[in-house]
């Protein structure tokens, strides 16, 4: 999938969504989009999460949502800094919250949605120091 399924202003709402997750705290997110997925959606996103080099953050607190639009599938996967912090069940309490959305036709809001919900928990466990920069490009990427 080279092309986006989003509309410029849909996109932009995306990648506003991204920053402002970030903003406050040192952890990284990705959003991977592709259409179809042949495998396990958690496996994908693991092997998205090093491919993208997620993997190498300071704080090891990067988190991926990775969606597959056609096959509806999705999977968030984090890192091991901010999976010792937040609760069981949490991740998929957010892929609930974002599914709810989805079932609704409303993609970019339940993204948007998984977005908020991931960076309470990067904010309250790992807030943004002095000397914090952005270690991964805050864009939608598309497989």
């Amino acid at each position: 999938m080279s092309k986006s399924p989003f509309s410029k202003e849909e996109e932009q709402k995306i990648i506003n969504a991204i920053a402002e997750a970030e903003n406050g705290t040192s952890g990284e997110i990705r959003v991977h989009i592709d259409n179809f997925c042949k495998t396990d959606p958690l496996l994908k996103a693991k092997n998205l999460f090093s491919h993208f080099k997620m993997n190498e953050t300071e704080l090891r607190n990067g988190v991926i949502i990775y969606i597959s639009i056609e096959d509806k599938k999705i999977a968030i996967f984090g890192d091991k800094g901010i999976n010792e912090k937040v609760e069981a069940g949490f991740w998929d309490s957010t892929l609930q919250k974002i599914i709810s959305y989805f079932s609704n036709g409303e993609i970019v809001n339940g993204i948007v949605a998984g977005l908020q919900e991931a960076s309470i928990k990067l904010k309250e466990h790992f807030p943004k120091s002095d000397n914090d920069k952005n270690e991964l490009p805050d864009e939608i990427s598309f497989g």
